[in-house]
């Protein structure tokens, strides 16, 4: 027996109204197929609605939102035994196995259904970077503490390294660009599975690895920056940046996607059903993210690593400004057309 109908229709309206807009959206267009991510995800709004409807069952005072319900299981059971949307051997070839569909539709389209838990992971790195940044000015020996050993090449002076990097030319890279490259990715790979795996800390290790890069982030940049070399550092760290700090991000949203199946406030699943509902998800983010870091230790090693007078700052700095607008672009507005309503994290 439902105690309070108002609280309970007014938590599973949203399940209903999400579950409406796919079947109008379906019957629209006789011919729309659902990606698997897609498909689990209205599999699981009919699963709900049923539950709900067999709860206002025995339920007399509201008999209009009892046949609204009835409407929607009935319309959602047709959608999923209509035998015209049994798919062929060619529309049966889904995700991995249709790359280009999977990159344009279905990675942004789940970025943009877990884009709260983005959100989180960008503000976790800017307080962060706000943190690092403080306690270099506040201390200057704080360098040392903040950035560990791999980033040795940083501790010294910015002018420096300036002046270093722009006498060799990039000539200190010549013979081992791509060893160096592929070390690049399969250590910034490593970062994002570690990333997002610790989401099973409740979410507690994801904040700790987002907080802590964004602190190397604002202590290298305040470092550089109050030592006139501000515009070094954008020319060095742009190009590759702008793609490898975004994909550093979409890790920490994975981890806050399975730290909140983990945690399930406010859902009635099984833990089990939780996160056999959010794993598509996970493997299309963390897909998506070693595509992008292969493109930024490329950019890395054969762009990035030059300098002026080899190649103009201006020139590197437009680039990245570039690519991370085009990113942007792509994770917010590719795959609309046919993209479900986003659902919340």
């Amino acid at each position: 027996m439902i105690i309070d109908l108002e609280r309970f229709a007014a938590t599973e309206r949203v399940y209903w109204t999400e579950l409406e807009e796919t079947l109008d959206r379906l019957e629209r267009d006789g011919g729309a197929r659902l990606e698997l991510a897609q498909a689990e995800r209205f599999y699981y709004l009919y699963q709900r609605a049923c539950a709900d409807l067999s709860r206002l069952a025995t339920f007399s005072a509201e008999p209009e939102l009892r046949r609204h319900l009835e409407s929607l299981v009935a319309r959602a059971y047709g959608e999923l035994h209509d035998p015209s949307r049994e798919p062929t051997t060619n529309d049966s070839v889904a995700g991995w196995r249709r790359p280009w569909r999977w990159l344009t539709h279905t990675f942004p389209q789940t970025f943009r259904r877990h884009a709260r838990a983005f959100l989180l992971a960008v503000l976790v790195t800017l307080a962060g970077v706000g943190f690092g940044s403080l306690g270099l000015l506040i201390d200057e020996e704080a360098k040392d503490v903040f950035l560990p050993s791999q980033f040795s090449h940083l501790s010294g002076r910015p002018s420096d390294r300036v002046r270093r990097e722009e006498a060799e030319r990039g000539g200190h890279m010549r013979d081992g660009k791509a060893t160096f490259s592929s070390s690049l990715m399969a250590n910034n790979i490593r970062v994002s599975i570690l990333t997002m795996s610790l989401g099973l800390t409740w979410g507690v290790g994801t904040v700790v690895e987002l907080f802590y890069n964004g602190v190397i982030l604002g202590a290298v940049g305040t470092d550089y920056i109050r030592d006139g070399q501000g515009i070094f550092l954008l020319g060095w760290l742009l190009p590759h940046g702008s793609v490898e700090i975004p994909s550093i991000l979409l890790a920490g949203q994975a981890g806050f996607v399975l730290a909140a199946a983990l945690i399930g406030w406010g859902r009635r699943e099984r833990l089990r059903e939780r996160f056999r509902a959010v794993a598509p998800d996970l493997t299309t983010l963390l897909g998506g993210v070693a595509l992008l870091l292969v493109w930024a230790g490329l950019i890395e090693a054969f762009f990035s690593q030059y300098h002026e007078p080899v190649l103009p700052y201006s020139l590197k700095i437009a680039f990245g400004v570039l690519q991370l607008a085009g990113l942007a672009a792509f994770l917010g507005f590719s795959g609309r057309t046919d993209a479900l309503r986003p659902a919340r994290t």
